[in-house]
């Protein structure tokens, strides 16, 4: 690896991703999946690496500059700096759940009281919320790569190696969080011009989502999980070549690669319909998200200045953040705080397999469904679905807090609509950019792009007579035969 790279990697800020797994809780599913953000990190930053070397070989005319070889290494090297504890758990999860419970407190009228202070006190929570709302690991990843470079004196060394600063460092921020000003419409971006705009989509693929940081988690997640990856990155590798598309160039590659992107998509698909998001996979989530929600008020990190933050405010400090990853698990699980007590009884339910249930499901709800009468169908089997769980958790005597409704989205990448769309390919005859006809790809075309199922669980720890209850419950309401709801 190139030196700067190394230098990049041998800081505290870089070596934390060690101790982040890429999967979250999967690992209690598929004991293999316990690989971590760190060599994930890396892998990215090598295929982004081959495939700039492959288009500057092959093509010179496209005068790819060393700074930007170097500058989309290190994007991909640094683009996951920003992930919390248990990676998406954190901001998929864990974070919208703070939200929630904030929100819930002030509307309760826990939150602040009479008086200036607790006029101030309602307003910086409400400041607060919004903040978390809108934060995503992205901008984290962004902001810690500058906190790094600073921390650990780097400026000199990436102008050492040829890099010009500010307008590099934009470059390489670009490509991990997007466009620092979206609003504008013709051009965007700032670290680079339109001509070499094809160097935004080897990272982040914002267009149609082929990018290389897609290449490493398909190959290496498929390898610890022990399931089957068709998608050949090494072809697409090969066959990748720029060309002018709507005054702009993007990476195409050869039209008899539509079979090996299908490919691509499907296990994209695959892998969030086997793993990320299978059942058992989301119920260790879930009781992870909990037993770190309640631990969230407790669990002071210290920070910048000798400030303490916790886990949820940690997002506003690097130095805080720092310190801040899944050995949060092992701390509530050993800790003798009473204060911890409900969010290590969480946690000890997991070491002794005492998991959430999932008393009810409806698979093949398929996304992008429209009724024009009546309206979404989805929408009326969640109506139903809610009602449901209202009804028997009356009947029962059960409390409605111990449901958890969840809807799973699994898709292409592009919910109802074909990522293929977005592509552009060349022939053998010409390289001028053209797209894929349906008519050409009909057999490799799933007929839907975007599944959604409904699941419930029922969180509270109970004999296997009442679990059993409510899934007949549920059965009696929900046959199989209305899995698939059709259009009336």
């Amino acid at each position: 690896m190139h030196p700067l790279l190394v230098r990049i990697i041998d800081t505290p800020q870089f070596q934390r991703l060690r101790y982040i797994k890429q999967l979250g809780g999967a690992c209690y599913v598929y004991p293999g999946a316990s690989h971590n953000r760190f060599e994930h990190s890396i892998g990215v930053s090598h295929l982004a690496g081959r495939l700039v070397k492959e288009l500057k070989d092959q093509q010179p005319e496209l005068q790819i500059t060393c700074r930007d070889f170097l500058c989309v290494q290190i994007a991909g090297l640094c683009h996951d700096l920003g992930h919390g504890p248990f990676s998406h758990l954190f901001d998929g999860m864990f974070m919208p759940k703070v939200c929630l419970e904030s929100e819930k407190k002030e509307k309760e009228g826990q939150v602040g009281g009479e008086g200036e202070e607790g006029k101030k006190e309602e307003e910086d929570e409400v400041d607060r919320r919004k903040k978390m709302k809108k934060w995503k690991h992205e901008k984290a990843s962004v902001t810690m790569f500058y906190h790094l470079v600073k921390q650990n004196n780097l400026e000199d060394v990436m102008k050492q190696h040829g890099l010009v600063l500010p307008i590099d460092r934009v470059f390489i921020e670009e490509q991990i969080a997007g466009p620092i000003d979206p609003t504008i419409v013709e051009w965007p971006y700032e670290g680079r011009t339109v001509e070499k705009s094809f160097l935004y989509e080897i990272i982040a693929n914002k267009r149609n989502g082929v990018d290389v940081d897609k290449w490493d988690y398909f190959a290496r997640d498929s390898y610890y999980l022990g399931l089957q990856s068709n998608f050949d990155h090494d072809r697409y590798i090969k066959f990748a070549r720029v060309c002018k598309v709507d005054g702009e160039s993007q990476i195409c590659t050869r039209d008899k690669e539509v079979d090996n992107l299908y490919d691509m998509f499907h296990t994209r698909f695959s892998l969030h319909r086997r793993a990320y998001q299978h059942r058992v996979v989301e119920v260790i989530q879930l009781m992870i998200r909990d037993a770190l929600v309640e631990a969230n008020p407790f669990i002071l990190i210290e920070g910048s200045g000798g400030g303490m933050f916790r886990m949820s405010e940690a997002i506003d400090d690097m130095e805080a953040y720092t310190k801040l990853t899944d050995h949060v698990f092992e701390q509530i699980l050993h800790s003798p705080s009473t204060d911890l007590d409900k969010a290590r009884k969480i946690l000890e339910r997991i070491t002794h397999r005492h998991l959430y249930k999932c008393v009810g499901q409806i698979l093949q709800v398929w996304g992008g469904i429209k009724d024009k009468v009546k309206g979404n169908l989805e929408d009326k089997v969640m109506d139903k679905v809610k009602k449901w769980q209202s009804d028997v958790a009356s009947q029962r005597n059960l409390d409605a807090n111990d449901f958890e409704l969840r809807v799973i989205k699994m898709d292409y990448g592009m919910k109802e609509d074909d990522p293929i769309d977005q592509m552009r390919f060349y022939s053998k005859e010409t390289t001028k950019a053209f797209k894929i006809s349906k008519d050409q790809v009909l057999n490799l075309r799933p007929e839907s792009f975007s599944q959604h199922q409904i699941r419930i669980y029922y969180k509270k720890e109970t004999d296997e007579e009442t679990i059993k209850a409510i899934k007949d419950d549920w059965s009696s309401n929900f046959p199989k035969s209305q899995d698939e709801p059709q259009n009336e």
